[in-house]
């Protein structure tokens, strides 16, 4: 174990459950820490924008950006927890497979699953990833997070079908399409013979933090009937987007 960054985080666990600011030496008696490492490890916290100096006192306290993180994992949890009825509802009435998916970097996380219960599906599973420009859901969620979520992808961008966008010039124009549609489509671009759709789910601030996806075979999801289940995935969404005390921002049904 790394007791550098032991120390470190029971430094900032203190921190967090101290009631007034606490100054370098009451944080060194409290912890058995030499002056020195408490300082030294304050001001990496410090860069790091965890912790902050009362600027008339010099004495140390918590920043909101725990805050910030914290809700946003809550708001992990939450989303599932209150999506899923949802997804069970969109995959009875359309017999498909639905999916719950996260942004992660460049790739998506599937949080929450419903199978289809056709004999011919497509595979996935909770846990799993794929990469967003390669998905219906990640095309979705990078269409709705800016240009700080592109920055995250490879500047060469992987194509595991033909079909895949190979280069973020053709990605944006396909972005704006899918902000004007209000859903995303995938056609065959991860898999062959899989097609999807995908989209986002709004937190209370106005920030897309999920996506509802549907995937299918493509020979039962041609252009026609992606049309239709495209306004029923964008519906879920908004509905979910709606019980979490959210606004829709695109593709309002």
């Amino acid at each position: 174990m790394d007791k550098t960054l032991i120390k470190g985080v029971t430094l900032l666990q203190y921190l967090v459950h101290s009631p007034t600011l606490c100054s370098v030496s009451t944080l060194s008696k409290a912890l058995g820490l030499q002056p020195s490492n408490v300082h030294r490890t304050l001001q990496t916290w410090a860069e790091l924008g965890f912790v902050a100096q009362d600027p008339a006192s010099g004495d140390y306290h918590c920043s909101l950006k725990l805050f910030e993180w914290g809700c946003k994992v809550a708001g992990g949890f939450d989303v599932r927890r209150v999506a899923h009825e949802h997804l069970l509802k969109l995959g009875q009435s359309t017999q498909e497979t639905i999916h719950l998916s996260v942004l992660d970097g460049a790739d998506i996380v599937y949080l929450d699953k419903i199978d289809s219960p056709q004999p011919v599906r497509a595979y996935s599973e909770v846990g799993g990833r794929a990469p967003a420009h390669c998905v219906a859901t990640g095309k979705a969620l990078l269409a709705s997070q800016g240009a700080a979520a592109l920055e995250r992808l490879p500047k060469s961008l992987p194509r595991p079908t033909p079909n895949t966008c190979g280069n973020l010039t053709s990605l944006k124009s396909e972005l704006d399409k899918i902000r004007a549609r209000g859903y995303a489509i995938n056609n065959e671009e991860w898999r062959i013979g899989v097609n999807g759709l995908g989209a986002v789910i709004f937190d209370q601030l106005g920030d897309a933090i999920a996506a509802v996806g549907l995937t299918a075979p493509a020979s039962r999801l041609d252009e026609q009937r992606a049309a239709l289940l495209g306004a029923a995935v964008l519906e879920t969404a908004n509905q979910i987007t709606r019980a979490l005390g959210g606004r829709s921002l695109i593709g309002s049904v």
